[in-house]
């Protein structure tokens, strides 16, 4: 709404303007201030009409833009300086100039936005900081937003830094909760409201970012491909995005890595109490889960299924999607049958 209202303020200056210009040419003549005003009012209208245009694109793209017509006009100049060496007349070194520089400022900035993304010194990527100072810059993955841990670990301040969520995220975020699929549409919905509970942190510095890549399909691709422009760290929790960002030298923040580290450490020869909640696959085997989701095969107690048992730890596993405990019934509940439920 304010940029609405700088636009209608802008107009009506502008007619204003072109009223005292036409004034001022016209000899204060009535029919050169209308026209004045008609032309300010026209020239402004045209001037917003190409700024609404323009929002679609991006300012790195318009900056490479730049740069590009600039390095293109500054290779015609020494081009054309050394053209003057050469005997000619000045019609036809005229002619030269102008073609010349033309086609230079062209090429330079096709080839700066093809280019765009290996310029390090285009305008939004100069960070004027201090040489013994360094923002972290952490991007979200729609896997980890969807998570919902991210929220607390952020609340924590156990991730510092600036939170960078792409608008290519959000756009997947939101096809995902208009999904026909129900589960889809309810994992959607539950990454939208904690994107919104972050937002609302007033203590975390979140932004949107809105650079894209129209040439690569891939959202994690995309997320890679941002993260190494902005030297910036992605946390997700998806395995085979991990190992794509790994591979390219970008920091991964694993959710599920670290859920693991932090699991409480158990050594074979303790004991623990656990609930058997169903049957193992092997003969007589009963299964439980601690707290934080750990499984625990527990022998010879397929008979004691909803009771809770002191076991001893025999073993302990460690595979790509968690961590297994393998133990066995204590002497003494062999011979009592095992604990009353709880």
């Amino acid at each position: 709404m304010t940029v609405l209202y700088l636009r209608v303020f802008f107009v009506m200056v502008s007619t204003i303007v072109g009223y005292y210009v036409g004034a001022l040419l016209g000899d204060y003549s009535i029919t050169w201030r209308a026209a004045g005003a008609v032309a300010g009012l026209i020239s402004a209208s045209f001037i917003v009409v190409i700024e609404v245009v323009m929002r679609r694109f991006s300012i790195r793209n318009l900056s490479a833009a730049v740069f590009g017509l600039i390095f293109g006009f500054f290779m015609a100049w020494i081009l054309t300086s050394v053209l003057k060496l050469i005997p000619m007349s000045i019609e036809l070194f005229s002619s030269l100039q102008i073609i010349l520089i033309l086609i230079f400022c062209y090429l330079g900035m096709v080839i700066a936005m093809r280019g765009k993304d290996e310029f390090n010194l285009i305008i939004p990527y100069i960070k004027f900081v201090r040489q013994d100072e360094r923002e972290d810059v952490v991007l979200l993955d729609t896997s980890v937003i969807i998570d919902g841990r991210i929220a607390d670990i952020l609340r924590i301040k156990f991730v510092e830094g600036r939170i960078v969520i792409p608008r290519f995220i959000l756009r997947e975020l939101q096809q995902i909760a208009d999904s026909q699929d129900s589960l889809k549409r309810n994992r959607g919905r539950r990454g939208l409201d904690i994107l919104n509970k972050i937002q609302k942190d007033s203590a975390l510095n979140v932004k949107i970012q809105e650079d894209d890549f129209p040439e690569i399909k891939d959202v994690d691709a995309k997320l890679v491909k941002l993260a190494q422009l902005l030297g910036a760290k992605v946390a997700t929790n998806d395995f085979n995005l991990n190992k794509i960002a790994e591979l390219q030298g970008v920091i991964v923040l694993n959710i599920n890595e670290l859920a693991n580290a932090l699991r409480p450490v158990v050594l074979p020869g303790e004991t623990m109490e656990v609930r058997i909640s169903k049957e193992g696959k092997e003969y007589n085997q009963g299964v439980g889960y601690l707290d934080d989701g750990t499984m625990v095969v527990v022998d010879n107690t397929r008979h004691l299924i909803g009771q809770v048992i002191k076991a001893t730890i025999t073993s302990v596993l460690q595979t790509s999607a968690g961590r297994m405990i393998f133990a066995k019934l204590e002497e003494g509940q062999r011979q009592q049958g095992g604990w009353k439920g709880r």
